[in-house]
C-alpha cells in the first residue's frame, strides 16, 4: 500500500543575511495510512518547515513529497483540500466568536459543521458553551480545541498539527492527545510535531529531528531499546555541585540533568552496581542516592546528538 505521506531526500535552505541557513537536510520519511506519526525535537529542527512544504505553503529546493499520492507541487489545489493544517502560532481569527470561525472555515470548504458533525463531536462540545465568546478571549486549551475543529470541518484525510500543546497546561496537553487517537481511529492519518519529549511515547512511530535532519525513524519502544548502554541515576542534597563534580571525572562519559536526578554513562560502559559506586564515592556529597534505570526517548535523543 503507498504511504500516506511520502519524503524523499528532501532539502531546504534560507538566506539569514549573507549566510545560508540549511533547515532541511536530505529529509527522507514514509508514513503509513491511518498512522499517528510524532516529529521530535527542538525549536530549529525543521519540523515547521517540513509541514509547511508538505501543506503546499513552501516550495523544497530539491527532492520530492507527496501526500495522499498527490505530488506537493503539481496537484498543490487538491492536496489543499485534503488535508487539514493547525500551525504552531493561533491563527484563527481573534475578532470573530467560536461559531463564527467555524462557521468561515466550513464555507471555505463548501461544507457546513451539521455535515461533519460527527467527526468533531467530541471536540466542539468542549467548546461549544463559549460559541459566543470571541475566539481571541479563550483560554489556551481552548483555542487549541477550536483550532483543531476548523482543521477538521471538511473532514481531512490526511492532518498536520505543528506544536499543537505548546503552552498548554498538563490536563489539556493530555485531553488533546486523547482526542488524537480518537481521530485515529476515524481513519485520519496525522503527523504531529512537539518539542516534548514525554509525547513521544503517544505516537505509533516518531522521527527524531536536529539541525535538519532525522537522526532516527522508529517506535518509541524500539528508539529506547536501541539505547546499548548502561543508565545510571544520581541524586544529592547539592544537585549542581553533583553534576559539575560528575562531570569532572575521567571515567564519566556523559551527565545530563533530568528533572530531580542526573542521568549518567560511564566510559567503558560499566554495569556492576558496586564498580559505578565506587566511581560515585570519589565526590564529596550527602544523601548521594544512585539507581541503574531504563533510558527514555530524551536519553536516546541526547545520545544521537552525539554520534
Amino acid at each position: 500500500m503507498n504511504p500516506s505521506i511520502h519524503v524523499a531526500d528532501v532539502n531546504k535552505s534560507f538566506a539569514l543575511g549573507k549566510v545560508k541557513v540549511e533547515a532541511l537536510k536530505s529529509i527522507s520519511v514514509d508514513v503509513a495510512r491511518g498512522e499517528l506519526f510524532g516529529l521530535i525535537g527542538p525549536d530549529g529542527a525543521g519540523k515547521t518547515t517540513l509541514f509547511r512544504i508538505l501543506t503546499t505553503l513552501m516550495l523544497a529546493d530539491s527532492g520530492e513529497a507527496t501526500v495522499d499520492g498527490l505530488d506537493v507541487v503539481r496537484d498543490h489545489k487538491e492536496i489543499r483540500k485534503r488535508v487539514g493544517y493547525m500551525p504552531g502560532r493561533f491563527s484563527l481569527y481573534p475578532d470573530l466568536t467560536v461559531a463564527e470561525n467555524l462557521s468561515f472555515f466550513a464555507t471555505l470548504f463548501s461544507t457546513s459543521l451539521k455535515e461533519n458533525y460527527d467527526l468533531v463531536k467530541s471536540i466542539y462540545q468542549q467548546i461549544e458553551p463559549f460559541e459566543k465568546r470571541k475566539a481571541g478571549a479563550l483560554s489556551g486549551g481552548m483555542k487549541q480545541k477550536l483550532a483543531l475543529s476548523c482543521a477538521l470541518i471538511h473532514r481531512p484525510t490526511v492532518l498536520f498539527l505543528d506544536e499543537p500543546t505548546t503552552g498548554v497546561d498538563a490536563v489539556s496537553r493530555k485531553e488533546f492527545w486523547y482526542l488524537l487517537r480518537e481521530l485515529q481511529q476515524a481513519g485520519i492519518t496525522i503527523m504531529v510535531s512537539t518539542p516534548y519529549m514525554d509525547e513521544a511515547g503517544l505516537c505509533d512511530r516518531v522521527a527524531l529531528m536536529q539541525e535538519g535532519r532525522i537522526m532516527e525513524i522508529n517506535s518509541p519502544r524500539q528508539v529506547t531499546k536501541n539505547f546499548k548502554k548502561a543508565l545510571w541515576s544520581v541524586r544529592a542534597s547539592d544537585m549542581y555541585k553533583l553534576m559539575m563534580d560528575l562531570r569532572a571525572l575521567d571515567q564519566v562519559e556523559t551527565c545530563y540533568p533530568f528533572g530531580q536526578e542526573h542521568h549518567v554513562v560511564f566510559k567503558g560502559d560499566i554495569r556492576d552496581a558496586e564498580q559505578a559506586r565506587a566511581i560515585v564515592s570519589t565526590i564529596e556529597a550527602s544523601h548521594l542516592q544512585m539507581n541503574q534505570i531504563e533510558a527514555t526517548i530524551e536519553d536516546c535523543f541526547m545520545e544521537l546528538m552525539r554520534q
